[in-house]
């Protein structure tokens, strides 16, 4: 019998390893055939900022030398040697073209907001995978404008080129989340508010930094956060892309790195992604939600109150986990979830996903929780009017008020990349006229013709990218950093 069961165990782990091997394979060869030609910039790594360096001397001071030290390499390696076929004048590294230029400032790096005056409290804003500090401009102009000391940091790998993400952890981006949290707490000073506000993977890193103030970091507390898609869970099939990417050592299999390539038109956000940043997004989730529940299971402390907000329907992040890995497990402590909902007059609501009808059944049904629940919805079957529908923690019924906004007709739902963006972006806005990118907004494009003829998703340059409702967010967010 004992030599049967070993039989068993034996057979039983030479097929897990040919299935593991089968499917390492697989993908390296699949994305040797699906995969775009890679670029210079899929290729050359700079020498970013990594956790290791970060040692609690380092400054605020040191990582702005060291990111310089990084667009530096940049613009010697990549943008003085465009190849000839690439200088064109969407290619966001071709010199000539200045679309960083156009903006007036480069939104690629770290950026500080300073008001005039005493700041009357320091906010830091970590945006999101692949993005850069752009996706928090206008939030960061709000911020000063009310005498807020803002600080968006550039998280390593990002706004350089994308191959910046085929080495960058999730241990550089905290280790980086904590110097800035610290220069935000010297430069607004003792006894001020101090917020951090996480957009998708800031979300969860801006999270993940909370956890460990309470569990004993000695960083400077957060006094509330903000959340703007936050990534605190995501599909587990993320944890494939670092097997998936094991071969590609090998110079046939090279694009083994790569979830997908292409055109880098995007000044701001990189259109190529890696599979060490999906592998590495997932591992801090995972971390994310360990130690939330720790902190739920343990009593060892609490979070600081949180407002999200979010869209109901979401392809990047899971809401889903959003309300029961982190919010079922917070505490009474004033924090808010706010959901905005699908336009109901689209005529979509059919072809909507059953699983997020479901999750809005609960988060609206009577039930009283320890948290609030606002949502932006239709005023009513027949109008795109919204209200706000808002429900205190602990109530079972919600309050409704009007916002005087409502849905552009060729809109039905918000998306992941949409929420901090206001219609008006020179870059991502719904509004069409002559911006400082070009002649069209990216959030304006609408492509219709033949398939299979752009050089770029079409599906990503039809996804909503600003948000109708903005001022409703900017306006509840501002309260929330300044009460």
């Amino acid at each position: 019998m004992l030599r049967i069961g070993r039989r068993l165990l034996a057979w039983i782990l030479w097929t897990l390893a040919v299935v593991a091997i089968s499917v390492v394979v697989f993908g390296a060869w699949q994305a040797r055939w699906r995969i775009a030609d890679l670029e210079p910039w899929h290729r050359f790594v700079p020498d970013d900022v990594r956790a290791g360096e970060v040692t609690p001397g380092f400054t605020f001071a040191d990582y702005l030398k060291r990111e310089a030290e990084v667009f530096a390499q940049v613009s010697a390696e990549i943008e003085a040697r465009v190849p000839p076929e690439h200088r064109n004048a969407s290619n966001r590294y071709y010199r000539a073209a200045g679309l960083r230029e156009r903006m007036g400032h480069d939104w690629n790096r770290t950026t500080e907001f300073v008001p005039d005056g005493t700041p009357v409290a320091g906010a830091l804003l970590v945006h999101g995978l692949t993005d850069a500090p752009y996706s928090l401009r206008s939030i960061g102009e709000a911020l000063r404008a009310r005498g807020v000391y803002a600080l968006a940091l550039r998280m390593p790998g990002h706004g350089t080129v994308p191959a910046g993400l085929t080495r960058a952890s999730w241990r550089d981006w905290l280790a980086v989340v904590r110097v800035g949290a610290r220069h935000v707490r010297q430069v607004a000073g003792p006894g001020t508010p101090l917020v951090l506000v996480g957009y998708s993977n800031g979300g969860a890193l801006v999270t993940k930094y909370a956890v460990d103030v309470v569990e004993g970091s000695g960083d400077p507390a957060p006094d509330r956060l903000v959340l703007l898609s936050p990534m605190i869970g995501i599909t587990p099939a993320a944890r494939l892309s670092r097997p998936i990417s094991l071969l590609s050592f090998v110079p046939f299999f090279e694009k083994a790195r790569w979830l997908d390539v292409a055109q880098e038109y995007n000044p701001f956000k990189y259109v190529s992604g890696t599979t060490n940043a999906g592998f590495e997004t997932y591992q801090l989730t995972r971390q994310v939600q360990s130690g939330v529940e720790r902190l739920h299971e343990g009593g060892r402390g609490a979070l600081p109150p949180i407002l999200t907000f979010h869209s109901l329907v979401d392809a990047t992040v899971s809401t889903a986990a959003l309300v029961t890995r982190l919010y079922e497990r917070l505490p009474e402590n004033g924090s808010e979830i706010v959901l905005f909902d699908i336009d109901r007059t689209s005529g979509l609501m059919p072809f909507v996903r059953p699983e997020d009808l479901t999750l809005l059944s609960r988060l609206t049904d009577r039930e009283p929780r320890r948290y609030a629940r606002t949502l932006v919805t239709n005023a009513g079957p027949d109008t795109r009017v919204v209200v706000e529908r808002h429900a205190p923690a602990g109530a079972r019924t919600a309050v409704e008020a009007p916002l005087g906004l409502e849905w552009p007709e060729d809109v039905y739902s918000l998306s992941h990349v949409a929420i901090p963006f206001p219609v008006d972006d020179p870059l991502y806005g719904l509004e069409p006229g002559v911006t400082p990118y070009g002649s069209r907004r990216l959030g304006a494009l609408s492509p219709r013709g033949e398939k299979a003829v752009l050089t770029v998703p079409v599906d990503t340059l039809m996804r909503v990218m600003s948000n109708p409702f903005y001022p409703y967010l900017e306006r509840r967010l501002l309260e929330w950093v300044l009460k």
